[in-house]
């Protein structure tokens, strides 16, 4: 299991001169640990711009720097070394990027301004553009990874869904708080445990980077609600997932208040289907 990856990923000094950021580093450390914790090997690619142009270059769009045929030759050789590796290791999960980047960029790329047409373009940079084939990922979404598990746990089958829900997200690569195994899964608690128990649980919520809760039930769960509350008013998404078939009103499947600040999945596969959307930068897709 491989992904290939954007080499200023793994070596930010290859990108062009002044515009590393500390939060890009930030986002370049949380995919390289998300991928050592699944054991994803990361397959960096050649950098046609630093082989071109070298290293500590100045910013520059494509059609300001790179629009040459000298280049075009350059991305030709350098594609059919990646599709050599593809033939020889198998498709790889995915290809990950770095938007705005004139070559890596996934969902945006600084092309350079041509007419009425601004300089940064919603589309793939000009060597991610020549692998459409591979799903590509911008890093700031594949670090999307932290997932809070809000739900009802006061029961054996209520605890043993959970788990089976939180298998299901560590299979697809996201790693999962789930409050039961933070030692809340017992009435009998003392005032320390409280403290400790509700300050773990909201520590989790604040790292998080999205809170998937189940919301089953005649009613929500009113743990499970403050802590869908919190992350809303922390900006984070929320997916829901409700199974159960039954309304509290003609158009609603849940509290209003509850389906409104989330995404409504209706089961497991759609779940999947949302949490893919923002892994790929596209919720709800």
């Amino acid at each position: 299991m491989y992904v290939l990856c954007c080499p200023c990923i793994k070596n930010p000094a290859l990108r062009a001169h002044g515009i590393t950021k500390p939060a890009d580093l930030e986002l370049f450390g949380r995919c390289i640990e998300r991928c050592k914790q699944f054991g994803i090997e990361m397959v960096p690619l050649p950098c046609p711009e630093t082989m071109y142009l070298g290293a500590g270059r100045e910013p520059g769009t494509f059609l300001e720097r790179l629009d040459t045929p000298e280049f075009a030759r350059l991305v030709d050789t350098l594609i059919a070394q990646v599709n050599e590796i593809i033939k020889e290791r198998g498709a790889p999960l995915c290809i990950l990027g770095v938007n705005s980047s004139p070559t890596c960029g996934v969902t945006s790329t600084y092309y350079g301004s041509e007419g009425n047409e601004p300089p940064k373009r919603a589309e793939r940079g000009v060597f991610f553009a020549r692998f459409a084939g591979i799903r590509a990922v911008d890093v700031a979404a594949f670090a999307q990874c932290r997932i809070y598990l809000a739900a009802p746990l006061f029961s054996e089958a209520e605890r043993e869904y959970n788990r089976a829900i939180a298998g299901l997200l560590k299979e697809n690569l996201f790693d999962v708080f789930l409050p039961q195994e933070n030692g809340d899964i017992s009435s009998a608690r003392d005032r320390q445990a409280y403290v400790r128990i509700f300050t773990e649980n909201k520590k989790a919520l604040d790292n998080a980077d999205l809170v998937v809760a189940i919301i089953d039930g005649a009613d929500a769960d009113s743990g499970t609600a403050w802590e869908m509350g919190y992350a809303t008013a922390l900006g984070k998404p929320v997916i829901a997932l409700r199974t159960d078939f039954r309304q509290v009103g003609q158009e609603e499947l849940v509290n209003l208040m509850l389906e409104q600040s989330a995404i409504v999945a209706r089961d497991k596969e759609e779940l999947l289907q949302f949490l893919a959307g923002y892994v790929t930068g596209k919720p709800g897709a």
